[in-house]
């Protein structure tokens, strides 16, 4: 009976959702006010003031806005295969992709974290998760582009993560399906979920200096479901708080099994006393395999390497490492305000947004004013961690982000609004609506000790009559809102990449100051690079044929191939041998089944082509370069194989030098 009632109310629920999107409200036409255009206005020729970067979900990459325009400047390729940029095409590419599962061409990114001093943005890096086959990535800013991907082993579902320390220390990720660790028997019945399966939390060291990324040491918790997490700020620094769910240890219908408690947990990570743990070598370790890929700059290269063991804690053999708060149930955020006092946990099946208090969450630990333990973990009583409840705020609470002047601004999903309210008082202030079905916000610095307010993002599920049609499935949503006065004003909807989950903004002069414009090609250290035309030549490894090619305006060097055979393996090592910036060029041939190239100034990258016929093959140049673009292509013949047709090319004559044999 209690199961019926609990999946009406579920049923009802939905039914409000799906109401609440369908219907258009009255005040749809009116909401942007008549100086909204003036406040995203950017001129032509001038700069937006922000780098807006923006999760693409189920694409697997990173969208990159200009705000207030809400211009798409950028589409970064990070987890999935991009044909624009050979990503995960090119040779050089391909070993980013790769898992202990294999070449995985595709994921779902959920969240980016941009890489902070002392609590503050830095503009180097910023760091993405992979939620199906659990994965980060970390994003060189300099170049826009994915400069490390780091498999994450006994997780399953890396939804809950990338999350970051106030000084880049570790970004931290939780799985989101609790699952059996890698090193034991995974052959186990799936209802046997609470003797056998474990959560895990990763703590991934960076490399201050060169953003390496390194697993330093996992925490082993009981078998629960983790979410949105944020580190411990100046008061708090050395804490973490994840939300978790699915404290019921289910494993069918998680609607209503997992839905069963009035409250699941935050919980409090005291990261600093884990260190301590790992440096005094209580950590053990255990067997396990996962792929580490990194990309290099200087050779234009990435490496994969699978590593084979890893640090792990179990928590329940230390009692002063975890705690557990309760919180009202099915928590999606977990907050924290800029003076690192203040914890929100926003329950999404919950009408009430609880905020905790740091100070009371440690004299609790000190006077151990618990309320029993979850499978070892003690639990703080609520009351004791509780700094106050904001009362009435909305419908589904599901993220919280913070201006720099003491207030919060929450996303509530059912009622499709964002609630602004003081975090001293927790007085609501102002509401808004949004269209439809809002997820995450994003404040440029909402999530640092350092808030750089003056806009609110809104990135929402639903859009309905947004944007025109564009058949049964609708473009993706975000709205833009100036927080600058006492009122949010909504001035601006611009469409993004699907899906948008969360996104971070930093100041635009913080990160395009330090930027690459080419790459120098007297430092090009990639093992086939021509540097020059004179260096462009075919050479055979039996049935491997190399051509060391030229790109430049506007022609390719070698631009006539021939001796080509079937049954060869053609690897066309292209390098554009411009310098000025922004001169890339593509590279193409037909038939090839993979994807084109693009090349940057001084950069050196390949395509491997298998010919499937014989025949005349044409090769061009496929981004626009200079007005003879068109004019920017060549011939590959193919001959049968046993041909006795020499292997030759040529540029620029009708005479052919021969090509060297190794």
């Amino acid at each position: 009976m209690k199961k019926k009632t609990l999946f009406s109310l579920s049923v009802a629920a939905l039914a409000i959702v799906a109401s609440l999107g369908s219907c258009k409200p009255k005040s749809t036409s009116n909401a942007v006010s008549g100086d909204a255009a003036s406040k995203t206005y950017v001129a032509p020729g001038k700069y937006d003031q922000f780098y807006n970067f923006v999760s693409g979900g189920f694409s697997g990459q990173m969208s990159v806005y200009g705000l207030p325009s809400g211009r798409l400047l950028r589409v970064i390729p990070v987890f999935s295969v991009d044909p624009e940029k050979g990503w995960g095409y090119s040779e050089e590419t391909k070993p980013m992709l790769n898992t202990s599962h294999g070449f995985i061409p595709w994921d779902d990114l959920h969240h980016i974290e941009m890489s902070q001093t002392n609590g503050e943005y830095n503009g180097k890096w910023a760091f993405a998760n992979a939620n199906n086959t659990p994965r980060l990535a970390r994003i060189d800013l300099k170049t826009f582009r994915t400069a490390e991907i780091l498999e994450l082993p006994n997780s399953a579902g890396n939804h809950s993560s990338p999350f970051g320390t106030e000084n880049s220390e570790y970004i931290v990720a939780g799985t989101r399906f609790s699952v059996p660790p890698d090193n034991a028997n995974g052959d186990v019945a799936i209802d046997s979920y609470k003797e056998n399966f474990k959560g895990h939390i990763s703590f991934v060291s960076i490399n201050q200096e060169s953003g390496n990324m390194d697993i330093a040491f996992q925490l082993k918790t009981p078998g629960v479901n983790f979410d949105l997490a944020r580190c411990g700020k100046a008061k708090s620094h050395g804490w973490f708080f994840f939300s978790t769910y699915n404290t019921e240890q289910a494993n069918t219908l998680l609607e209503v099994n997992a839905s069963q408690k009035d409250k699941d947990f935050i919980m409090a990570v005291n990261w600093k006393k884990a260190e301590e743990y790992i440096k005094a070598g209580k950590g053990k370790k255990e067997k396990v395999r996962y792929a580490h890929n990194t990309y290099d700059e200087s050779t234009h290269m990435a490496t994969s390497t699978i590593k084979e063991d890893i640090l792990v804690l179990d928590v329940k053999e230390f009692t002063d490492i975890v705690y557990f708060i309760p919180c009202p149930k099915s928590p999606h955020g977990c907050d924290v305000d800029p003076t690192g006092e203040y914890i929100v946990g926003s329950g999404k099946l919950a009408a009430t947004l609880p905020v905790f208090s740091f100070d009371k969450i440690l004299k609790a630990i000190d006077t151990k004013a618990f309320d029993g333990d979850y499978e070892g973990i003690p639990v703080i009583k609520y009351d004791a961690a509780l700094y106050g409840e904001v009362q009435k705020p909305g419908l589904g609470p599901l993220h919280t982000e913070f201006d720099a002047d003491g207030n919060a601004y929450t996303s509530f999903f059912v009622s499709s609004e964002v609630v602004k309210w003081n975090v001293k008082d927790l007085k609501v202030l102002d509401r808004a609506p949004t269209y439809y079905s809002v997820g995450h916000l994003c404040v440029p610095g909402g999530n640092t000790r350092k808030p750089f307010g003056k806009y609110l993002i809104a990135y929402n599920k639903i859009t309905k009559d947004r944007y025109l049609p564009t058949g049964p499935e609708l473009s993706q949503s975000a709205q833009l809102f100036d927080i600058s006065g006492d009122k949010m004003q909504l001035i601006l909807d611009f469409p993004t990449i699907g899906e948008p989950h969360y996104a971070q903004a930093i100041p635009a002069d913080m990160v395009s100051k330090n930027q690459v414009k080419i790459f120098k090609i007297e430092e090009n250290k990639h093992p086939y690079a021509a540097k020059g035309e004179g260096d462009s030549k075919v050479v055979r490894e039996g049935n491997k044929v190399h051509v060391y090619m030229t790109s430049i305006r506007s022609h390719f060097s070698p631009d006539n191939i021939e001796g080509i055979k079937m049954g060869d393996e053609v690897y066309f090592h292209v390098t554009n041998l411009e310098q000025d910036w922004d001169v890339p060029h593509g590279f193409a041939i037909k038939g090839a089944n993979n994807a084109e190239l693009l090349i940057m100034p001084g950069e050196t990258s390949t395509l491997k082509w298998v010919p499937d016929r014989v025949g005349i093959h044409p090769m061009y140049c496929t981004d626009f370069c200079s007005a003879l673009h068109q004019e920017m292509q060549g011939y590959v013949r193919v001959s049968p194989a046993g041909s006795n047709v020499p292997l030759k090319f040529s540029l620029g004559n009708t005479s052919s030098a021969s090509a060297p044999v190794k």
